[in-house]
C-alpha cells in the first residue's frame, strides 16, 4: 500500500458530477484527473461496493463536510471499483444521495485502488482506505479500515488541519489550539 511520502498515482476516471447535475443522464457524467483542480489538496477515500450498508453513511457524511473541506482548498473525491452508470442508479435510488456535493469516480479497471495498494485480497474490492494528498501530489495521511467498520471523516479534516498547520501538532489537536514548540 502506498503511504506517507508516496507520490499518489495519476489517473483519469469517469465520474457522476457532483450535486443536481450529477442525477441527468445528459449532464451526469465527467473525467476527473491530475489537472482536475490542480494544486488544490485532496482527500481521497475509497469504498467497497455501492448498493450496500456502511458505504452510503461514509459518503453522506464526507458530502456534508465538503464546503468545510473547500473552505481549506480542499476537493473531496470517492472512488469505488464500480461502474459510473451503477453510481448514477445509487444516487438516483438513495435519498441521502441524491443531494451529494462530491464526485463519485468509477475505477471499473480497479487501476487506481491496484496502483495505491488497496484492492482486497479476497473480493477484489476497494477497502476503506483513505488518503489525504497535498498540493504537490504527495501522500501526507494514508488509513485503512477493515471491510466491516466505516471511517471518521471529522477526523480527516482533522489531520488536514493539522498538516495545513505546519506545526507539531499533539495527539487530539484541533484546528485553533496550542500547537507545540521544541525548545530552543
Amino acid at each position: 500500500m502506498l503511504t506517507v511520502g508516496d507520490r499518489f498515482p495519476d489517473f483519469h476516471l469517469k465520474a457522476v458530477r457532483p450535486g443536481p447535475e450529477g442525477l441527468a443522464l445528459a449532464s451526469a457524467f465527467t473525467e476527473i484527473g491530475p489537472e482536475t483542480d490542480a494544486g488544490k489538496w485532496k482527500i481521497v477515500f475509497f469504498w467497497p461496493k455501492d448498493f450496500t450498508f456502511v458505504c452510503p453513511t461514509e459518503i453522506v457524511a464526507f458530502g456534508k463536510l465538503a464546503g468545510d473541506f473547500a473552505d481549506r482548498d480542499a476537493v473531496v473525491y470517492g472512488v469505488s471499483t464500480d461502474s459510473e452508470f451503477v453510481h448514477l442508479n445509487w444516487r438516483l435510488h438513495h435519498d441521502e444521495l441524491r443531494s451529494l456535493p462530491i464526485p463519485m469516480l468509477a475505477d471499473i479497471k480497479r487501476e487506481l485502488a491496484g496502483a495505491c495498494g488497496v484492492l482486497d485480497r479476497t473480493e477484489g474490492v476497494a477497502l476503506r482506505a483513505t488518503f489525504v494528498v497535498d498540493p504537490d501530489g504527495i501522500i501526507r495521511f494514508a488509513s485503512v479500515n477493515d471491510l466491516s467498520v466505516g471511517r471518521n471523516p471529522n477526523e480527516v479534516m482533522r489531520v488536514l488541519d493539522a498538516l495545513q498547520s505546519d506545526e507539531l501538532c499533539p495527539c487530539n489537536w484541533n484546528k485553533g489550539e496550542a500547537v507545540l514548540k521544541p525548545a530552543a
